[in-house]
């Protein structure tokens, strides 16, 4: 069974490259980047199923050298050394049939919003910023600012931004929830430690061909940028505001000093929104996907614990404890996130049969 998989999914990988050097296929931009990205999803697990099959060749070669009486000593200390890995690289190869996330190849669209614990909660949706801040720094991913909203002491009421890399979503998506800081807040002057939360919501970026806006569905607003930029945002309509009449979602956008960059940055939110309804329909009906995502803030959901006192983060899900609070703030978050995606493949793994 496992066979008759790769050996179709190499037949798929082989058309594929044969159709992406066609004529007609490299002058249509779009779907040569879509062909671009199935073939490089593919590649991996063709050259993985490439590579066992060499190896079971060898296997049948040393064992037919068991047959001469002259060899058998050399065949058998091949097979040592063989048989192991052919164990070794037949479970690696069911990773590869494991149904994988069609949107894990994309940029993301991140949202951050405080939830129980007032302006604390402000200043940690603020410290989760700069962590996805520095993460993506670590990993060579794009980060850009399309919205945020600050708070007097630092915090931010809102923030949405991008990550831009391929393979972004793949990783970025076990952050969605709530997450849970507790320490002293610079606001505490007794010293008693509390407990605040912030939700994150982690969206596949949308691509054009994907997300068809009618502009008649759309209300787009100018105003007056607030916040950060100087005289010039207070004499300037800048700031965009893109209302989709159909579904009621609002994008707001005042990163740039640019009406025309504003008006973009929203259009890609808005479309990334609107890919993961149509994405979560799929499934469920679109409220219950986005409760799920990032629940309702309170302090008693959460997936991740950052206890600044005893220099600990816990990750909830993966039953993994950290006592690297500051890496872990500073974007050293891989540690967390591969055991995630070890967990996940675990548990896709007991329903594999083959």
């Amino acid at each position: 069974m496992m066979e008759a998989q790769f050996e179709s999914m190499e037949g798929r990988y082989e058309e594929m490259q044969i159709a992406a050097a066609q004529p007609e296929i490299l002058s249509d931009v779009p779907r040569y980047q879509k062909l671009l990205r199935e073939i490089g999803q593919l590649e991996p697990a063709v050259n993985a199923w490439r590579a066992y099959r060499q190896l079971l060749r060898e296997i049948d070669g040393a064992k037919d050298m068991l047959k001469d009486p002259e060899m058998a000593e050399i065949a058998q200390e091949e097979l040592k050394s063989l048989l192991p890995r052919e164990e070794k690289e037949r479970e690696a190869l069911r990773l590869f049939l494991i149904p994988r996330d069609p949107d894990d190849g994309r940029s993301v669209v991140m949202e951050i919003r405080p939830g129980a614990g007032g302006e604390e909660a402000a200043l940690f949706a603020a410290l989760l910023m700069r962590m996805y801040q520095r993460y993506a720094e670590r990993r060579g991913f794009r980060f850009e600012t399309v919205d945020v909203t600050d708070t007097e002491l630092g915090g931010v009421k809102e923030a949405v931004f991008t990550l831009s890399g391929a393979g972004a979503f793949s990783r970025m998506k076990y952050e969605s929830g709530v997450h849970r800081i507790q320490r002293v807040p610079i606001t505490e002057a007794g010293g008693r430690i509390h407990t605040s939360t912030a939700t994150v919501a982690v969206l596949p970026e949308a691509e054009d061909v994907e997300v068809e806006i009618r502009p008649e569905d759309l209300r787009i607003d100018t105003y007056r940028a607030s916040g950060h930029g100087g005289q010039y945002i207070n004499r300037t309509d800048s700031a965009v505001r893109i209302t989709h009449l159909p579904s009621g979602l609002v994008v707001t956008c005042q990163d740039e000093k640019s009406q025309l960059k504003n008006k973009e940055k929203a259009m890609k939110v808005l479309k990334s929104r609107l890919y993961d309804l149509y994405r979560s329909e799929k499934d469920a009906a679109y409220a219950r996907n986005r409760k799920a995502q990032v629940g309702t803030g309170e302090r008693n959901e959460r997936i991740r614990t950052y206890n600044f006192p005893q220099g600990r983060v816990t990750d909830h899900r993966a039953n993994l404890t950290l006592y690297q609070i500051d890496a872990v703030m500073d974007g050293d978050l891989d540690a967390i996130i591969d055991a995630l995606i070890l967990k996940e493949q675990a548990e896709k793994l007991k329903g594999l049969t083959v």
